[in-house]
């Protein structure tokens, strides 16, 4: 120790320390009933503005042609002009309206020259004839010609038969007559037009009646004949000419060949007409009373219901009457919200006390709650970009994007399972409430946290809480697949939202691994992470006990191993045990000299101090510790074994030291006998306990007490000089029925039965660790035997 250690020591000039206890506002804020209550009230209305404001039905990201999940009714009256039921009256009244034909007589025109000139070439033949009914050979042969010509005229297949009949037995006079006569049927006929059937196959009867465009440019509406029906017409009008049957049946053979349609369609008319008539067309009103469904759950939303819904939008917003009603609701919302967060309350008072008696614990759920809503809640609001109005398949998986496993998984890391588990529910409760009341979501989302909670079970690394997160997406995109198949969704919306859910695990665990170490320095609470990180043994205060003080860092290796392996007897938390014993004695570091562990036979510096300061040095070490342990931040539940280990246990060897030296210090002033008094003037000093107590606290949880009893165990075995069961336990139960009877376990949460299980475990592992070794012969006696 340097001289200006000593004297500083001497003279009392102590640096100054840090306060080990927290200051009267930080206890104020951990404590106070005001506090919770405000804690209370913001979670509240945090919960009420992220999940009301704002949302209501009409705010539902309903897309068409997709699953509803909510029924949306309306709100108040309204009416809208459709634009899809204007345009199926549009399309029905273009339907109605007729398309617009014009006559074409060309092809009556060509026939009746084509026929004239036949009849030209008859009349020249026979000029030079005997007589009709004798014609010369030559001649047959000159109408056959003429009669092949008019048949290559034109589309005709009239029969040679049939021109003979005409020839032979009508005369030149009445056959021109009769000629005239079919003609003036053909003219008549095509004046009331000729279809081909495509335009009756819609009418009863196969009547029908069009719209035709008359030579003068007007459309008038007339009957129009088939072609069927034009060939019985003309057959019927050439029956009642005054000649022969054969005649009449050969006459309209070759007529017959001079009928075809001859209706044209004619774009421009019917193009106007149809003009006309949308001119006339007014759009169609829908007319929506208060209370009727827009959508309901469970259907796929068809365009003219998206159409209302959006509709039903707009009216809301214009509505200066909607005030009343969004105050209606949000009353609804905020006694909802009122509700779950008394359902917490009382379950957390009920399951986990510490949780309920510290404002530390319950502002770090309200705000791992809000964050989660509020997360929720922004996924919910992206429905309302572009993108997504725009592709309801992508629309579709924003559901199962939403990371609704943050909090349960942080709660469970940090604080306990029982309460992530309550968090789960609650924040799946008001993700199905955001999402319009789904109750699939708030399964699916309550399934994917449990699944993340079970899986971080006594987590260790950052990359297994990724994995657990990872376990929850994989729950909600299987979720997803299965609903999806049984919706009978198309393949590419399945595989978006089975993406989706994997991508909402994958990125809720990267949220929560980088958010844990804020949290943990916000809230100082101390994971399963962060304890393994401080195991190894190349942290800068276990190497400087390596170095400074070896025999202490052997005793705290010794100490944690026990603690660790006692922990575990009761199911307390071994890795914090093991980590608060290799730090507890770091304050040793600062002056090593001082502890027996580390003097490897020198000088003991406690020889030239009064008992006292002795005691004063030792317990040192625990402030020196907790210093030490703020520099470098560690845990807070490091530092509470730091300054609990001890207790306000008694330092036995100076204070009997002390005892001894005053003792021997008034022993001249006695006369003969030791029973006489001392001289008038002069009382026996008394010895302060408390000089030589730690200032404490007394160990306050289940890790502390274990290390403060194994602390003095490993102290104790040094002094054994067997080492055997019967020893160990006596020493074992010597140390902690001291501890009982010196009231160091009073406010330790250990019970008698977890004692009984801690003794056992210490037995254990000393008698483990303190195993003797084979006496292995010296060289000179080895080579005896062979010198004999």
């Amino acid at each position: 120790m340097s001289l200006l250690n000593q004297l500083k020591t001497l003279l009392g000039l102590r640096r100054q320390r840090r306060t080990a206890e927290s200051g009267a506002l930080m206890t104020f804020l951990e404590t106070s009933r005001l506090v919770r209550g405000f804690i209370f009230l913001i979670t509240v209305a945090a919960i009420v503005a992220i999940s009301s404001v704002g949302l209501n039905t009409a705010h539902l990201p309903v897309l068409p042609n997709q699953l509803a999940t909510a029924r949306i009714s309306a709100a108040i009256p309204f009416s809208y002009e459709s634009a899809i039921r204007t345009a199926a009256a549009r399309e029905q009244l273009l339907d109605r309206v007729p398309p617009v034909y014009r006559l074409e007589t060309a092809p009556l025109e060509k026939f009746t020259q084509a026929l004239h000139e036949l009849e030209d070439q008859i009349v020249e033949a026979e000029r030079y004839a005997p007589s009709p009914q004798a014609p010369r050979p030559d001649l047959l042969i000159d109408l056959a010609a003429a009669f092949e010509a008019f048949n290559a005229s034109g589309p005709y297949h009239a029969s040679y038969d049939d021109f003979k009949v005409l020839v032979t037995q009508v005369p030149p006079d009445q056959r021109a007559v009769l000629l005239e006569s079919g003609l003036s049927i053909l003219r008549q006929i095509y004046a009331d037009g000729v279809h081909d059937g495509s335009l009756a196959g819609n009418m009863p009867g196969n009547v029908t009646v069009t719209q035709v465009k008359q030579t003068d440019g007007t459309v008038s509406v007339r009957r129009i004949q088939s072609l069927e029906e034009a060939l019985t017409f003309l057959r019927l009008n050439l029956s009642g000419e005054d000649v022969p049957r054969a005649v009449s049946a050969a006459l309209f053979r070759i007529l017959r060949n001079g009928i075809t349609p001859n209706l044209t369609f004619d774009r421009e008319a019917s193009t106007e007409r149809e003009r006309v008539a949308l001119n006339r067309l007014q759009p169609v009103t829908v007319e929506v009373v208060r209370g009727e469904t827009i959508i309901e759950p469970g259907m796929r939303v068809s365009a003219e219901q998206y159409e209302m819904f959006m509709a039903h939008r707009r009216a809301l917003s214009n509505n200066p009457d909607n005030q009343r009603e969004e105050d209606l609701r949000l009353f609804g919302r905020i006694l909802l919200v009122l509700a779950m967060v008394l359902a917490s309350v009382f379950y957390i008072r009920l399951e986990d006390r510490e949780t309920f008696q510290s404002n530390g614990r319950l502002g770090l759920l309200a705000l791992v709650v809000i964050l989660n809503i509020a997360l929720v809640r922004a996924v919910f609001s992206l429905s309302g970009l572009d993108f997504f109005a725009a592709n309801s398949d992508w629309a579709s998986t924003l559901p199962y994007i939403a990371p609704s496993a943050f909090a349960p998984l942080i709660v469970a890391i940090l604080i306990d399972a029982g309460s992530a588990i309550f968090m789960a529910l609650f924040i799946s409760i008001f993700t199905g409430v955001i999402y319009g009341n789904r109750l699939d979501l708030i399964v699916v989302t309550f399934l994917a946290s449990i699944v993340a909670i079970f899986s971080c079970q006594d987590v260790r690394k950052r990359s297994r809480v990724v994995r657990a997160a990872g376990f929850g997406g994989f729950a909600i995109a299987a979720f997803a697949l299965l609903v999806g198949v049984a919706d009978q969704l198309p393949a590419p919306t399945l595989f978006k939202q089975f993406g989706a859910g994997l991508a909402s695990g994958v990125l809720t665990g990267i949220m929560v691994v980088g958010l844990l170490p804020v949290l943990e320095s916000l809230f100082k609470r101390t994971t399963n992470i962060t304890l393994l990180e401080l195991t190894d043994y190349n942290h800068p205060l276990l190497r400087r006990m390596q170095l400074e003080a070896p025999g202490t860092y052997h005793h705290s290796l010794i100490v944690a191993q026990l603690s660790e392996n006692a922990a575990g007897a009761i199911n307390a938390n071994p890795l914090l045990a093991r980590v608060c014993a290799l730090f507890h004695d770091i304050g040793k570091t600062v002056k090593p000299e001082y502890f027996i562990e580390n003097q490897r036979g020198r000088g003991n510096p406690h020889d030239d101090n009064n008992p006292s300061l002795s005691a004063l040095v030792i317990k040192s070490h625990v402030k020196e510790g907790v210093d030490l342990a703020r520099k470098h931040r560690l845990p807070r539940p490091v530092i509470d074994v730091i300054q609990q280990h001890h207790g306000t246990s008694l330092i036995r060897y100076f204070y009997h030291r002390e005892i001894s030296r005053t003792q021997t210090s008034t022993a001249p002033f006695r006369r003969g006998d030791s029973k006489d008094p001392l001289p008038p003037g002069l009382a026996p000093a008394e010895v302060s306990e408390s000089t030589y107590r730690y200032d404490g606290p007394l160990p306050q949880f289940k890790e502390s007490a274990i290390i403060s009893l194994a602390d003095g165990v490993e102290a104790a075995s040094r002094s054994l000089r067997r080492v055997t069961p019967q020893h160990l336990n006596e020493l074992i139960e010597a140390i902690i029925k001291d501890r009982i009877d010196d009231h160091q376990l009073d406010e330790s949460p250990l019970t008698f039965a977890e004692l009984n299980k801690v003794k056992a475990s210490f037995a254990f592992t000393m008698l483990n660790m303190l195993h003797s070794r084979v006496d292995y012969p010296s060289e000179e006696s080895a080579d005896k035997p062979a010198k004999a």
